[in-house]
């Protein structure tokens, strides 16, 4: 478990996926890749991708909470998907912008 700060750069023990955290709440967290802990670091402990967290991620894209409380940006891809405390992360929804004419 750990706390996360608005900034900070992680990477997965066990694949590519590098994320940089956009907001997160108050107190720590256990956020998993591929079903690993991430790190600053990479450990590379040839460790795999647990099959239940194998979804992957997409450069770009933001992950949150069902709540919304903890955002993350995809800054590398990688195989494995991202979880918090066990819940894996959705991709956020784009605002529709209004219509012009």
């Amino acid at each position: 478990m750990a706390s996360l700060a608005t900034g900070q750069r992680l990477k997965s023990a066990v694949c590519t996926t590098e994320i940089m955290v956009i907001s997160a709440p108050e107190g720590d967290l256990e956020l998993t890749c591929g079903g690993a802990p991430m790190g600053t670091e990479v450990t590379n402990d040839d460790g795999s991708v647990n099959p239940s967290f194998a979804n992957g991620t997409t450069i770009g894209k933001r992950y949150v909470t069902e709540d919304g409380t903890l955002e993350l940006l995809c800054v590398k891809p990688g195989d494995g998907s991202l979880a918090v405390n066990g819940t894996e992360l959705k991709i956020k929804e784009s605002k529709k912008l209004p219509k012009t004419d």
